[in-house]
Parts: C-alpha cells; sequence; structure tokens
C-alpha cells in the first residue's frame, strides 16, 4: 500500500468504513484482513489529495453514533422496568468496549485532526480560552475530541443527561430501580450484582477521560442521591434498634451495619463514595445518639467491659469529641484504681508495695488500652495524667509528697547486695519498669536528692550488688531527664573509680618505701562538691593510735601526688574490722571508726568509765553516748548499774558474748535515714530550688531586659518543670529577693513588669 496522498472517493470510502465501524461498535465479527483494510482507509481520507477528508470523516462517525445510541436508548425506554437494568447493562457494556476498539481504528484520524485543535492541559484544567461554558466539559457540539472520548460523550448526552423529555424519564427510573435494588440488598434478597455495579459505574466511565472533576456526573446524578437514601433508612433503623435492644445489643448492630454496609459499598460503588457512606451510616446511627452512648460509658469503664469497651471506641472514634467522655471515664477509673492501690500501705516494704503496685495498675491499664483502645494515644494521655496524679498524690497540701523518697528506696533495696534471689536480668527489668514512675513525678530533684543520698553509702559501704547495674540506672535516669540531672551521680562513679587508681598507687609507695603500717588500709577520695555528704558539725575525734600512721602516711603521699588539695576526714562514714580475741572463740566484727575507737580502749583494760573513753576519743558527749549505747545493744560491752548509757555509766567487755556468726557487722546510725535526715533533706531540696528560680529569673531577665510578672512567671514554670513544680508564692518570693539584691527592678510605668539591670 501506498503511503503517498491520493484522491479518495469519500461516498464509496465511507461505505466500506461504515460496515467495520457498525461490526466494532455492536462487537461484533470482524477478519483481521477487514480490519487492516479499514486502517487504510482511515488513513486515505486523512491524507486525500487535493484536500484532506479528515473532517468529514469525523463528522459522519459523529452522526452514526449519535443515530446508533438513540436507538440504544429507544430500546432502554421501551423494555420493561424489570429489564430496564440488565437492558441499559447490556447496551453499555457492549458499547463501551466497542468505543474502545474504535478509536484504535480511528488513530490516525485522532493523530491528525484531533491534535492539530488540541487545547492544552492547562486550558482545560484553567480555561484560560474563551468560548461557552459547555466547551470546559467536552460536550458541545463544536468541541472536537477523539473519537473514543466522543462515542462517551455521545452516550452521556443521548442516554443519560440530554434535556430530552424522555431521555430525563427514563434515568429516573433507572435511578430508582437502582435504590430499590440496593435496598432488597440491605434486606437479604437476591439481586445481580453484575448489573447494579456495571449501571453505577457507567456514570464514571462515561467522563473517565475528564481531566477536570471527572467524579461530576456520578456525584450528582448519582451518588448525592444514594447518599440521602441511605441517610433516611438508617436512620430509621437505628430508631428502630434502639426501641428494642439494650446499649449492648445496639452497638452490636450497628457495627454490623456498618461492615455490611461498607462491604456494599464495595460491591457496587465507586472507592470515592466508600469513606462517604461510612460516615453518613455513622452520622445518623452514631452521632444522633451520643447522649445515649455516653450515659452507658461510665458503668462499663468501672466494670471493664472489654467487649463492650471496644465496640464503643469503634463506633465513637470516628465522630468528632466522641470520645471526650469516654476517655475521661477512663482517666478517672484509673485514677481511682491507683489512689485505691497506694493508701493505706501498711508493713516494712512500703516502698516496694507502692512502686509495684503503681506498676500494676500502669501495666493493666496500658494492656487494656492497647487492647480495647487500640493503643490511641488520647487513652495514653488519659492515662498519663491518671498516673501523674496518683504518683504525686498527697494526703495533705502541708505534707510533702512522699512519692520520690520511696521510689528512690526502693531503687535503693534493688541495687544492694541484699537483694536476693533475683538475677542481675530481673533486677534491670524492675529498674527499668521504676523508670516509668519516675517519668511521673513531678519533684523529680527530691528523688535526685534521696537517691543520691542512698548511692553514696552503696558506693562507701561496698553494698551494691553489681556496678554495671548502678551504672545502667544512671543512664536510664539520663535518658529521662538529660545529663545535667545525672551530672552528679556520674562523678560519684568516677571518684570511686579514681580512688581505686589511688589506692594501688598508694600501696605501690608503701612497698617502694618499705613501710609497715600494721593494719589493712584503703581509702576513697570523694569530691566535695559531686558527694551529699555534710562536711558542717562534724564532731570532734581523736584518731585511734593504732590508725595514725596510716592516716599520716596517706596525708604524705596524696600531698606529694597534688599540690593544693585539702583532705578532710569524713570518719563518721569509716570503718573498719577488728578481731575479737578474748572471748572462747574469735570473733571478726565490722564496725564504724567510733565504735572502733570506743572498742580499742578495752585493750589495755577489761573496764572503763565513761569519761576514760571520752577522753581517749574527745567525741562530743551526745555524739558517745549514741555510740556506746549502741555496743551495748548489741551485748558486746555491759554497764554495771543499768542498760541506759550516761556520763556515770561503768562499761565493761561481755566476756561471755556469743554469736551465731563469727563474722558479723553493726551498722552504724549513719547507715541509716533517721526523721531529721529526711527533715534535713527536704530543707536543702527548698533552698536547692530557691537557687534554681533565681537563676531561671535572672537568666531570663538577661535575654528579655523587660518582661510583664505573668509572663515571668509561666517562664519560670516552664523551664522548672523538668525537674520540680515550683509554686507561684515560691517564685514570688525569689523576685522579691532578686529585686533586693538589685539584679532586677520594677518598671517606673508599671508594677507588674521588671526590668533587668546590667
Amino acid at each position: 500500500m501506498s503511503l503517498k496522498p491520493r484522491r479518495v472517493d469519500f461516498k464509496e470510502t465511507w461505505t466500506n468504513l461504515l460496515g467495520t465501524v457498525e461490526g466494532v461498535i455492536t462487537c461484533g465479527q470482524v477478519k483481521r484482513a477487514t480490519w487492516n483494510d479499514r486502517f487504510s482507509d482511515v488513513y486515505a481520507l486523512c491524507v486525500a489529495f487535493p484536500e484532506p477528508l479528515g473532517d468529514q470523516l469525523y463528522n459522519e462517525t459523529k452522526s452514526f453514533l449519535e443515530d446508533h445510541v438513540s436507538k440504544l436508548h429507544m430500546d432502554v425506554c421501551e423494555s420493561g422496568e424489570e429489564n430496564v437494568l440488565a437492558i441499559y447493562h447490556r447496551h453499555w457494556r457492549e458499547y463501551s468496549k466497542g468505543s474502545n476498539y474504535l478509536n484504535l481504528l480511528f488513530g490516525y484520524l485522532n493523530t491528525r485532526l484531533y491534535k492539530k485543535t488540541k487545547k492544552s492541559d492547562a486550558d482545560r484544567i484553567y480555561g484560560t480560552f474563551t468560548g461557552s461554558s459547555e466547551e470546559f466539559t467536552g460536550s458541545s457540539e463544536d468541541n472536537v475530541l477523539e473519537i473514543g472520548k466522543l462515542g462517551l460523550d455521545i452516550w452521556k448526552r443521548l442516554m443519560i443527561t440530554g434535556d430530552n423529555w424522555l431521555i430525563i424519564k427514563r434515568f429516573d427510573v433507572l435511578l430508582k430501580l437502582l435504590l430499590k435494588e440496593i435496598k432488597k440488598d440491605r434486606l437479604g434478597d437476591s439481586i445481580n450484582q453484575g448489573v447494579i455495579q456495571g449501571v453505577i459505574l457507567s456514570l464514571v466511565n462515561v467522563e473517565q477521560y475528564k481531566k477536570k472533576r471527572p467524579l461530576q456526573l456520578y456525584e450528582e446524578l448519582f451518588e448525592e442521591v444514594f447518599l440521602d437514601e441511605t441517610g433516611s433508612y438508617y436512620k430509621q433503623e437505628a430508631n428502630k434498634l434502639l426501641d428494642e435492644f439494650s446499649c449492648s445489643e445496639y452497638m452490636e448492630k450497628v457495627s454490623q451495619r456498618l461492615d455490611d454496609e461498607n462491604l456494599r459499598s464495595r460491591k457496587f460503588l465507586h472507592g470515592s463514595s466508600y469513606s462517604k457512606v461510612t460516615h453518613k451510616c455513622q452520622e445518623v446511627m452514631v452521632a444522633a445518639h451520643l447522649s445515649f452512648l455516653h450515659s452507658e460509658c461510665k458503668i462499663m469503664v468501672q466494670k471493664e467491659i472489654r467487649h463492650d469497651l471496644k465496640n464503643m471506641y469503634n463506633l465513637l472514634h470516628p465522630i468528632a469529641g466522641g470520645l471526650e467522655v469516654l476517655i475521661d471515664h477512663q482517666q478517672k477509673h484509673t485514677k481511682h484504681l491507683g489512689l485505691d492501690a497506694v493508701s493505706n500501705l501498711k508493713g516494712d516494704n512500703i516502698p516496694q508495695q507502692f512502686v509495684e503496685n503503681i506498676l500494676e495498675i500502669y501495666t493493666q491499664q496500658r494492656e487494656l488500652i492497647q487492647s480495647v483502645y487500640s493503643g490511641d494515644l488520647k487513652f495514653i494521655g488519659a492515662l498519663d495524667r491518671a498516673c501523674t496524679t496518683v504518683v504525686n498524690h498527697r494526703p495533705s497540701q502541708r505534707v510533702p509528697c512522699k512519692s520520690p523518697e520511696l521510689l528512690a528506696k526502693y531503687c535503693d533495696t534493688l541495687l544492694k547486695k541484699s537483694s536476693k534471689g533475683m538475677s542481675e536480668n530481673e533486677v534491670d527489668d524492675k529498674l527499668t519498669n521504676s523508670v516509668t514512675v519516675f517519668k511521673y513525678l513531678d519533684d523529680k530533684d527530691i528523688f535526685q536528692r534521696f537517691y543520691a543520698r542512698m548511692l553514696a553509702r552503696r558506693l562507701i559501704y561496698a553494698q551494691s550488688m553489681s556496678m554495671d547495674a548502678e551504672e545502667a540506672m544512671i543512664n536510664k535516669l539520663k535518658q529521662a531527664c538529660g545529663y545535667e540531672f545525672t551530672n552528679k551521680l556520674h562523678r560519684m562513679f568516677t571518684d570511686i573509680s579514681i580512688s581505686s587508681d589511688l589506692q594501688n598507687k598508694f600501696s605501690a609507695f608503701i612497698k617502694d618505701e618499705a613501710i609497715d603500717l600494721g593494719i589493712s588500709f584503703s581509702i576513697l577520695v570523694l569530691q566535695a562538691g559531686a558527694w551529699p555528704i555534710g562536711q558542717s558539725n562534724l564532731p570532734t575525734f581523736s584518731m585511734p593510735q593504732e590508725l595514725e600512721k596510716s592516716v599520716n602516711m596517706f596525708e604524705s603521699f596524696y600531698n606529694k601526688s597534688f599540690s593544693g588539695r585539702k583532705l578532710t576526714w569524713m570518719h563518721t562514714f569509716c570503718s573498719g574490722e577488728l578481731k575479737l580475741n578474748y572471748l572462747k572463740e574469735p570473733y571478726f566484727v565490722t564496725v564504724g571508726t567510733f565504735h572502733m575507737a570506743i572498742l580499742l580502749t578495752f585493750n589495755n583494760s577489761i573496764t572503763c568509765t565513761f569519761a576514760d573513753i571520752m577522753e581517749s576519743t574527745r567525741l562530743p558527749e551526745p555524739e558517745l553516748v549514741k555510740q556506746i549505747q549502741t555496743l551495748v545493744d548489741t551485748k558486746i560491752i555491759v554497764t554495771q548499774d543499768s542498760s541506759i548509757v550516761d556520763e556515770k555509766s561503768a562499761l565493761m567487755l561481755n566476756m561471755g558474748y556469743i554469736n551465731k556468726r563469727t563474722k558479723f557487722k553493726i551498722t552504724t546510725t549513719v547507715q541509716k535515714d533517721t526523721t531529721q535526715d529526711v527533715e534535713h533533706t527536704h530543707t536543702a531540696i527548698d533552698e536547692d530550688r530557691k537557687l534554681y528560680i533565681q537563676a531561671v529569673v535572672v537568666r531570663t531577665m538577661k535575654a528579655r531586659k523587660i518582661l510583664k510578672h505573668n509572663l515571668l512567671i509561666q517562664e519560670v514554670i516552664s523551664q522548672s518543670k523538668s525537674r520540680f513544680s515550683p509554686s507561684i508564692s515560691m517564685i514570688k518570693k525569689c523576685i522579691e529577693s532578686l529585686i533586693d539584691k538589685q539584679y532586677l527592678e520594677r518598671t517606673p510605668k508599671s508594677t507588674d513588669e521588671y526590668s533587668y539591670i546590667a
């Protein structure tokens, strides 16, 4: 076949072409040779000489398609109501398939004619060309479309949206029949799913070529009417269910209806309608009856009826504001459980009861949120608020919160060597869980102070179960609160490591100098600023003669190694091991330095007076009475007159002392927390808070220069909340103190505004 333009008889060629077009549009049998010849005919007409005949071919094809669709429409109109959907669907399926093939057959015409007059995408989308509104939709007589699109456009005009009264009436019948069939499906009757889906989706496919609002026809002619009918149907259904069933049963039925309608949408409708249908059903069956559902939330939450709560959550979750009542009841319930669990704790292991009871409630409620509420962050937030209230609960505003102290004691119990029966992994798991409680503390600085005191004891007296566990716990706290929070704790660890190296160097020094100390001597050198050990009010004390050589040698060694440093001996934290040789069998007892000094006075005599011991040790009388009383209580020494020690007491060794253990320890008062120690800790914390607040105020005012009173208060609270919750009265006192110190001043213009004094 020659591709050169030639003269073509349009009438003859069109007659040949028409038969094939009819066969293609009706999906009839067309031989391959004929199909190939028709391609040549289309090409010949488009490049005909002297004038191309593409326009004439386009118009004739358009006229043929219009006549064909008109005949199909008459066939649909003349069919009975029971067959109209099936006939429409059959014609549409055949016509849409034929249009696709016809578009292929006229491919060269599309290329030559359509592309020559094609509007740009920008013109189609934004309408930058001039013309009637019909030009935007591609339905104008003058608007040139590809043959496939032209076929769809003709179907839309002559079968669905035309101005002809018969077309409008027939489509209304189609629409009513579609709604009727879908209602039958809701009632459980059998229908032809393929036909219903095909008819509905024809409204989508007929405009699928459009780039702007391709679903407009589907939405306006079918979807809006369908949604209104769906709303009416399920509104009646909801009222009927409310009359017949309880809330639990109603939720079951509504959930089933929603699932059924969701499945039905996927059987019949376009994907864009799925969420709209679900929303309409939720609107009339859930949102319209929120007060009824909310009234049942409280009892379900209190009884933890999980199945009903899960249904309630699934129904309320998509509704704007629907979950707020349920969340509130869940928060109150968790708070109630928590307060019951931590109130009126009794026994010796109150810290363990407190922490583990809270963790038990937390774990239960977290698991419930995960399984019932799908881990919804709003419910997790409610759990956090409830746990914060429980952990920071105090019976009276005048009484400080005990939670930080109890949590510190719980961690202390786990990290001590005395935590028997637990592996390191079990201890690590419990410590990890304790950090969960720690995160809910408002007064984290109180916990820090108590934890540091207890850590100091464990490190000084070598009571830690594992140094790895200690370090792991500090790292957990660091992750929760940052490096600044654990800075001093890290420095305490560093001191222990440095002291170990220092001890080795001292031992090497003694060996090199060939010095015999006479005793086994070890030391810890601690930084004054890192350890929570007070250096004030240290009692006077005369070192026992047996220790003087060791102490002097170490001081000499240390001063040679580090110039400009001063050592302060903390005798109250020292301990030593004595061997009791005066009994039937030898005993080894570990005692504090004061106890050691008292017992060593009995090396020269079995009996000593209180005055002799006081002269030897130089301890103040109250401290000496306390130390001797401890030894009397343990029956290592006895009084000749009474069991109460005073300045007139005569003391002697108990020569008949018996103990089941040959090695034992006498705990000093420093190793136990007294009421005075706790009060002193809280006082120190208050002072630290005041300094912290003052630093925040100065830092803020230095940056802002001028600031309103309320804004300054908010800034202080914001910066302090990671450590503690400052009271407004404390902040005001700190501001007044800074004004007195001339860091700030009130501005002349306003009494509630401050300016920074450089």
